[in-house]
């Protein structure tokens, strides 16, 4: 049997979002290596699997990742159905791509499943349209948490024009806002900052640019949260062009 590992995304935490593919890996998985952020209720899909946690989480104890590769390797070789199941997709912020390319280094078929991004899965929860003709003609996706420390071009992304999707920001708003703020955006740009997408006990917090450390401080914002940044995050589902009140906390 070839050795193969499915890198399955698991979407941002209520389980209907997952794919049919996803679905059809799980039941056919012996190993399940899991992530911290994955819903349990997934976990029905592969009732005879053997479950491993490889949680990853900022701020807490995580497992080495080098630990993982050779988990998922291991497996792989002795002829097991291998999935690597990742909150979210596997390609955005997830490590997919260098999961994947250690693994086909070492002649390991690997087979990538999509899962719903909570960038956008929160948002459409919250009404917010991250694309909307006339107001946003594009979407940017970024981590404020990068391996190397490294500087993202905020002013680039501040006039880029695009509605703004911030990942791992909680513990970086003052730079987040005042990064964008040098950079040129609006000092009234609308912001919502999304906690646990997508999950029943998902909270929303809206806010502007100037105000939402503030905001998310009397909010007692948690991670994980998504933030969203740019005009379409004032605007209502059922309207679509009337603004939300900034600093209003709804859901």
């Amino acid at each position: 049997m070839n050795a193969k590992v499915w890198l399955v995304g698991a979407g941002p935490g209520d389980p209907e979002l997952l794919t049919l593919k996803a679905v059809r890996a799980l039941r056919e998985a012996d190993v399940v290596l899991i992530d911290d952020l994955v819903n349990d209720a997934v976990l029905e899909h592969c009732p005879h699997a053997r479950i491993i946690a490889v949680g990853k989480r900022g701020g807490c104890r995580s497992t080495p990742q080098a630990f993982i590769h050779r988990l998922m390797l291991r497996y792989a070789r002795h002829g097991k159905c291998v999935v690597r199941l990742k909150g979210g997709d596997p390609c955005i912020f997830g490590r997919g791509g260098e999961e994947a390319q250690w693994l086909r280094e070492r002649g390991v078929e690997v087979e990538l499943v999509n899962g719903i991004t909570a960038g956008l899965a929160g948002a459409t929860q919250c009404d917010i349209p991250l694309t909307l003709r006339g107001v946003a003609r594009g979407v940017t996706l970024v981590t404020a948490h990068t391996q190397d420390d490294s500087e993202l071009n905020w002013q680039a992304l501040a006039q880029g024009g695009t509605t703004l999707v911030v990942y791992m920001g909680v513990a970086k708003l003052d730079e987040i806002r005042d990064q964008l703020l040098t950079g040129g955006m609006a000092a009234d740009t609308p912001v919502a900052m999304i906690e646990n997408a997508s999950l029943p006990h998902q909270r929303e917090c809206r806010s502007v640019l100037t105000a939402m450390s503030e905001a998310a401080y009397r909010f007692q914002l948690k991670s994980p949260a998504i933030l969203v940044i740019g005009a379409v995050a004032g605007y209502a589902e059922d309207q679509m062009i009337a603004v939300r009140e900034p600093h209003a906390v709804s859901m």
